[in-house]
């Protein structure tokens, strides 16, 4: 059987920096509050006419730097994102066009901020039945460009990024260990962004095609499920919670991850999160974790990885792995 490998990572963000004091210029709130709440000290912020698409080519291209990879025979590209440039065409076949791959098969994941393990299993299922040999799988989105920055229950969340990594046939062993996903609509209503529809099961929306957000029932529903499907993950691995070496769940908030931890008993200092750099970034934010792991030699080979993303729809999806990368071959 074909087997999937990690064959490279690399990440991006945008050099605009919003940090805790900007927005305290902006809306009723300041630093401590921001921190206290939430984590997040700063987040970065896409230029005006830099898109989505753009950020992954930078992830991309620091993937190529850094592992010394050639992108050209990419025969498929996935793009989690729910902020894409346009409706259409594709983020991911921009993606494509832009680093001069433009025939590898190409296509958009839309699962908010369970995008990015959407697309690792997509990927790692695809190189197995042998339909794929080399994956780009990205996670990106800017989701400044629908934040409303009057609302300071959501402007202090959010910030933009991008990372990749490559998975290619070749590896010696299975890549996930165990796997799963799971929705439930009935609660789409606490997160959405507005759009064309005025209602939702009956209930009318707000907003003016922005993110409007009900975090308490969000906080609520993460830190009850999450640290259910946790244990049910390590379970179908052979394994318990103790025995897993990482978790990286979904960015979103600080104060719900220390729940999760607290409540699946998971140590909180074995817990991987890029949001007090870079804010909620939703599909980006799982893969700027494992960068910034990487980065700090905080992953090493071997280990177990537990990804778990979660978010609006209301979505989840969770990706239990045994870590394995090459060294990169210059300097990040």
């Amino acid at each position: 059987m074909v087997h999937a490998r990690i064959a490279g990572i690399g990440s991006y963000v945008p050099e605009k920096i919003l940090a805790n004091a900007d927005l305290e210029q902006m809306v009723d709130t300041n630093d401590e509050w921001i921190v206290q709440r939430t984590g997040i000290r700063e987040r970065r912020i896409a230029a005006e006419h830099e898109f989505t698409s753009d950020l992954c080519v930078r992830a991309a291209l620091d993937l190529m730097e850094r592992y010394r990879i050639r992108l050209d025979d990419v025969d498929h590209i996935i793009a989690c994102t729910n902020t894409p440039d346009y409706p259409f065409p594709s983020a991911a076949s921009q993606i494509g066009s832009k680093l001069g791959i433009p025939a590898a098969g190409a296509v958009d994941v839309n699962a908010t901020c369970a995008g990015f393990v959407h697309g690792i299993q997509l990927a790692s299922a695809l190189i197995s039945s042998g339909m794929y040999r080399k994956i780009l799988v990205f996670g990106s989105d800017t989701m400044s460009k629908i934040t409303d920055y009057t609302d300071r229950s959501t402007c202090i969340l959010f910030g933009d990024g991008a990372g990749v990594i490559l998975l290619e046939a070749g590896g010696e062993q299975e890549l996930l260990l165990a796997h799963s996903s799971h929705s439930d609509g009935t609660g789409g209503i606490h997160v959405y962004r507005s759009g064309l529809s005025g209602s939702m099961d009956g209930k009318e929306l707000q907003g003016n095609g922005c993110i409007v957000q009900n975090g308490r029932e969000v906080y609520r529903w993460a830190v009850t499920e999450v640290p259910k499907a946790m244990a049910r993950l390590a379970a179908a691995a052979g394994l318990n919670l103790a025995e897993i070496d990482r978790f990286v769940p979904h960015s979103a908030n600080l104060r719900i991850i220390e729940s999760i931890c607290e409540k699946s008993g998971f140590p909180l200092e074995r817990t991987l999160y890029s949001l007090v750099r870079y804010g909620n970034t939703s599909a980006a934010s799982i893969p700027l974790s494992l960068d910034l792991a990487v980065k700090e030699n905080r992953l090493t080979e071997g280990q177990t990885v537990l990804l778990y993303g979660f978010g609006a729809g209301l979505v989840q999806a969770g990706a239990l792995l045994r870590w394995s990368l090459p060294e990169a071959r210059s300097e990040a």
